[in-house]
């Protein structure tokens, strides 16, 4: 709402003249009382000085008010005096409340500008809205992870991020989306789980079975691993690789592939955070929790790794960890990923929990880590 400007606002010179007269004082008097020049007395009441905190306090002690109410009767005119336009500033600051401009830019979302009508144009664009108060409808479709949650709003760094997975989403070209192609394509997967230099080949494959694959890095703190959606009935997958570790890759993914084969995302965009940290979570929505299941069974069959829990617990050796995915035909970082997690013992061999971006960043449609997409809004 527009503050109101009152119609005029006096100098405070005008208020102590008023006060003298009525004391019967001139202003030669009242210099002589507060001690000062009468030169002095005579520019404030004139409109040629403005009130000081010292002068506050001496007009308060001769004329039995408070020295506030001096300071701010000047405050008040020299605000009302002023003419400088802030509506830009108001613009500029509204813009950063609801969007991370400044982020945006340094990622090569926006170009940069001092104009505050161009940098109003491309956020319109990037976020499909009409206007600065309407609320981007794709994230507002977005569903929470919790069953419990009754808030479903993304936070703006998030939706900046989701907007910019869609926004690349749509320039990619796959083929018909087919469930029974990507049903098959879990077995291939499943195959490339024993070494990193496998996950190259999981971009082209999903994009065989009508698969939209991106990776774009995450904003500061927005904490999102991946996201599952649908554009003209083709599933889009998209994850952040803030987690730079065998486990976390392979168990987001296939989380999301559940959501895929689930149909889920279709009427609302499916935006997951902290899937790994959450996975035991039993506030969960039963999509999330069956997801959850998915991803654990795929990283190691859960049978195989309860039984090597109740038979190695509470001595793990390394020698045991290797030796078990080795008969599982799968990489140690992903028996450790599971074990962390059920044992509570995050420190556990983490030297197996290898690094997987220089593998998969090369292969796949990539926003971020040193990659640029050259895609407008």
């Amino acid at each position: 709402m527009e503050a109101r400007r009152p119609a005029e606002v006096f100098h405070p010179g005008e208020y102590l003249l008023d006060e003298l007269r009525a004391r019967g004082w001139t202003q030669t008097e009242f210099a002589e009382i507060i001690g000062r020049p009468f030169r002095l007395v005579n520019e404030i009441i004139n409109g040629k000085k403005g009130i000081t905190s010292s002068t506050a306090r001496e007009f308060s002690a001769a004329l039995g008010t408070s020295p506030e109410l001096w300071m701010n009767l000047d405050t008040a005119y020299h605000l009302w005096k002023s003419t400088e336009d802030v509506s830009p500033i108001e613009h500029r600051a509204k813009m950063r409340n609801k969007y991370p401009v400044r982020d945006m830019v340094l990622r090569n979302w926006l170009e940069p500008s001092e104009d505050t009508d161009v940098v109003e144009s491309q956020l319109l664009r990037f976020f499909e809205v009409r206007t600065l108060d309407e609320t981007p409808s794709f994230a507002r479709a977005a569903a929470t992870r919790r069953s419990d949650s009754d808030n479903d709003e993304l936070s703006p760094i998030q939706i900046a991020w989701l907007y910019r997975v869609k926004l690349i989403a749509n320039t990619m070209k796959v083929p018909r989306f087919s469930d029974k192609r990507l049903r098959r394509a879990l077995r291939q997967l499943q195959t490339f789980r024993e070494y990193p230099e496998g996950l190259r080949h999981v971009p082209q494959l999903l994009e065989e079975c009508g698969v939209r694959f991106i990776i774009v890095e995450p904003l500061p703190s927005s904490k999102i691993d991946g996201v599952c959606f649908w554009l003209d009935n083709s599933p889009v997958i998209g994850m952040t690789l803030r987690y730079d570790r065998i486990d976390n890759f392979w168990f987001v993914l296939r989380h999301e592939i559940e959501h895929v084969l689930n149909g889920d995302g279709r009427d609302r965009v499916v935006l997951d955070s902290d899937v790994v940290r959450g996975q035991e979570d039993e506030g969960l929505t039963p999509q999330e929790q069956a997801a959850n299941a998915a991803a654990a069974e795929f990283c190691v069959p859960q049978v195989e790794i309860d039984d090597f829990i109740a038979r190695r617990d509470p001595v793990y050796s390394r020698k045991d960890v290797l030796n078990f995915a080795k008969r599982l035909k799968i990489h140690p970082g992903l028996v450790v990923g599971q074990l962390q997690w059920k044992i509570k013992r995050f420190d556990l061999f983490r030297s197996t929990l290898v690094s997987i971006r220089s593998h998969v960043l090369p292969v796949t449609m990539t926003d971020g880590y040193g990659h640029i997409l050259p895609v407008e809004v």
